[in-house]
């Protein structure tokens, strides 16, 4: 099963290559806590870090100096160095890896991907089904607070055929009065229904996003063939950061390769990745469209 640290590692796979860019590492001495101002590295690799942004887990860190003689690393302003740029302060364990400046955020990377999960949804729909008993005087029934839409109505017959028919007369109200209908969402039933009687509805759910690197893709309500549509859309997301870096070219090395690397080159990147996601997302509906019929035809859809 593909988890978050396993798209995570594709996506910066993907926008910063295998081999040209060599960022500066090194690794915990010893496990800090979330509020530690110092943090002692690996005496071998220490020289590694230097002032400025570093990474460690999920969490960014700004670094004042490094004492050499101890491998101990201050953080500038204390405990507002901690949980930068939207990174949250965290405990980090021994041997966790310290990189210095890192050129993809391991949290900018977590956010596209959550980004790209929850803009799939409702192109490919999530499903979930509930069912009901017919009550002879009521027309309206509640529907669960986490229901989107509805996707398909079927109703038990009455006899031995085991025929479930699509119920083409409904009305889903997605702003049902409380004071009835506690979750806030109904379902109106137009069709005539033999009282007692099963009726299926099948409904659309939003996706959750993923938090831990262990969190699984299928938790988010997707299939897992979906890792590919989520990577190319978080690239898509990710890329033009790279643009601009182009207005800020504050050493040699930016300058010489802004040169070589024509200026757009990351906003077409960025369409290409796009359309990749598009592409897959299309594939994706197609095939649910096939497997999961939604009955639209008996409304005339």
């Amino acid at each position: 099963m593909t988890t978050l640290e396993a798209l995570r590692q594709r996506v910066r796979s993907q926008i910063m290559g295998f081999t040209r860019d060599q960022q500066q590492m090194s690794e915990l001495a010893a496990p800090m806590t979330d509020t530690d101002t110092t943090f002692t590295l690996d005496s071998t690799t220490a020289r590694n870090i230097s002032r400025g942004l570093a990474e460690i887990d999920d969490e960014l860190i700004l670094v004042k100096s490094l004492d050499a003689s101890t491998s101990v690393v201050s953080v500038l302003g204390l405990t507002n160095g901690r949980g930068q740029n939207g990174s949250v302060a965290a405990a980090h364990s021994t041997n966790a890896l310290v990189t210095m400046s890192p050129m993809v955020p391991r949290v900018r990377v977590t956010e596209a991907i959550n980004q790209t999960i929850l803009a799939m949804f409702p192109t490919i729909p999530i499903f979930a089904a509930t069912e009901i008993s017919k009550l002879a005087p009521v027309f309206e029934y509640e529907m669960p607070a986490a229901t989107k839409d509805i996707w398909y109505i079927v109703s038990d017959t009455v006899g031995p055929t085991q025929v479930h028919y699509p119920s083409p007369r409904w009305r889903y109200n997605p702003m049902a009065p409380t004071g009835d209908f506690p979750s806030g969402k109904s379902i109106q039933l137009l069709d005539y229904v033999t009282p007692g009687r099963a009726i299926r509805i099948v409904y659309l759910v939003a996706p959750t996003t993923l938090s831990a690197g262990t969190d699984e893709l299928a938790t988010t309500g997707f299939d897992d063939r979906m890792a590919e549509a989520v990577v190319w859309g978080a690239c898509a997301r990710l890329v033009p950061a790279y643009e601009a870096a182009r207005l800020q070219q504050q050493s040699i090395e930016g300058t010489e390769r802004a040169n070589l690397v024509p200026a757009s080159a990351a906003t077409k990147t960025a369409a290409y990745y796009e359309a990749l996601f598009q592409q897959a997302i299309q594939r994706e509906r197609e095939r649910i469209m096939e497997e999961v019929p939604n009955y639209a035809f008996w409304q005339g859809g």
